[in-house]
């Protein structure tokens, strides 16, 4: 079979609801992939930052390897002798005092949504069916039910509702907006320290600070989303570290696993999730063992392998070059560490065939609001490789 065959086959059989590039992927490494006619590219987008490490770590490899033939899935029914080691490593590495794992980001939201609820009925004392939990324009926190029905996104809402009440939405980076909002029955605030979908959106210096102070001074649980900016994505650990704050409730996801395999975790303390009651919440998947193991070894090797060093320093790196390129068809290069967008001017006709150009160059990369292009390569990227890359996205974005 050829491209074209496997083409046809998703379009004749699977539902469209993507609209993928058209390059058929069979094989992966580093920061390389190869499609099944043999052509060579330089991955831009890592799986929405699902494979920080790079494709097929080897040493996650192994230990999916190692698991998969001793015990993959026990349900939460039983105890597991991988779980509390992921407790153990993930509450010292990140400064938790509590591990709820799940399957998927969304999943990690929405069990967040349950948690703050829950709390804000039983200890802040909220009238039942009362809560409420601000958000922000331009979020995105997943694709359930309950979250498109506080997204912004025209597209993400049209056709299905009705959507669940509760949620408050104000603008993203205004602090301000957030105290205005807040009422005796605010429980929470979720929100992105970098808005990734929305097309890298960074926020003003010093508004999470703000956040954190008007969060602790309203008795608001604090949520951030770090699905994607997690796990060294931007330089640090958590995005969180840039500002240094510390949110009651951290979600992490995608390279929790390095691409290897679906997890997710809400990372908090005992009060929010020391709400959940034996019966109250649970996943046949989640915190399974192969999951936790595989999760174990991926947040080991991007502390020493240092590769949340390396996308601080190759961020700069790759942002300086972009930013180099003289072209009116660039609006602005924006981001932290290896997240990086880049706004194209609203008259060149849209960021897709850009995409589409550089990926008959050999690099892989994703448009998102129509205008915009993400760059977030895995975080084991080398300036030799960064320069192979610009060597093509320069003419590209240039017009030459």
């Amino acid at each position: 079979m050829d491209t074209r065959d496997y083409i046809r086959l998703e379009e004749e059989l699977g539902a469209h609801n993507y609209k993928p590039l058209d390059v058929v992927l069979s094989r992966g490494e580093g920061v390389w992939v190869w499609d099944v006619e043999g052509k060579k590219y330089l991955d831009c987008l890592s799986a929405y930052s699902a494979v920080n490490q790079g494709h097929c770590h080897p040493k996650i490899q192994r230990t999916m390897i190692e698991q998969a033939q001793t015990l993959t899935l026990t349900s939460r029914a039983f105890r597991n002798d991988q779980l509390g080691r992921l407790y153990q490593e993930l509450c010292e590495l990140t400064n938790s005092h509590k591990v709820l794992p799940m399957n998927s980001g969304a999943e990690a939201v929405e069990t967040v949504i349950k948690a703050v609820r829950k709390w804000g009925y039983t200890t802040k004392g909220i009238p039942p069916d009362q809560a409420e939990v601000i958000v922000c324009e331009n979020n995105f926190h997943g694709r359930t039910i309950a979250i498109i029905g506080f997204s912004s996104e025209f597209q993400y809402r049209e056709g299905f509702g009705p959507f669940a009440p509760g949620f408050n939405v104000i603008p993203f980076g205004d602090a301000t907006a957030l105290k205005r909002a807040i009422t005796a029955n605010t429980v929470g605030f979720l929100v992105e320290p970098i808005q990734g979908e929305a097309g890298v959106i960074l926020p003003p210096s010093g508004y999470l600070t703000e956040v954190r102070s008007i969060c602790t001074d309203h008795n608001v649980v604090l949520v951030l989303d770090e699905i994607q900016t997690g796990l060294g994505r931007t330089g640090k650990l958590l995005a969180e570290e840039h500002d240094g704050i510390e949110a009651d409730v951290t979600l992490v996801g995608k390279a929790l696993s390095g691409g290897f395999y679906p997890i997710s975790a809400v990372l908090s303390n005992s009060e929010v999730l020391g709400v959940f009651m034996p019966g109250d919440h649970g996943s046949t998947f989640g915190g399974n063992p192969l999951a936790c193991a595989v999760a174990r070894t991926a947040c080991r090797v991007l502390i020493e392998e240092g590769m949340i060093e390396n996308a601080e320093a190759m961020g700069d790196y790759f942002q300086s070059q972009l930013k180099a390129i003289r072209s009116d068809t660039i609006k602005e290069v924006r981001g932290k560490g290896l997240m990086i967008g880049v706004e194209l001017s609203a008259e060149v006709g849209g960021a897709r065939r850009y995409c589409e150009k550089l990926m008959t160059r050999g690099i892989l990369c994703k448009e998102t609001h129509d205008h915009i292009i993400r760059f977030t390569p895995p975080l084991v990227i080398t300036k030799d490789q960064i320069d192979w890359a610009m060597e093509r996205i320069a003419p590209v974005l240039s017009g030459s």
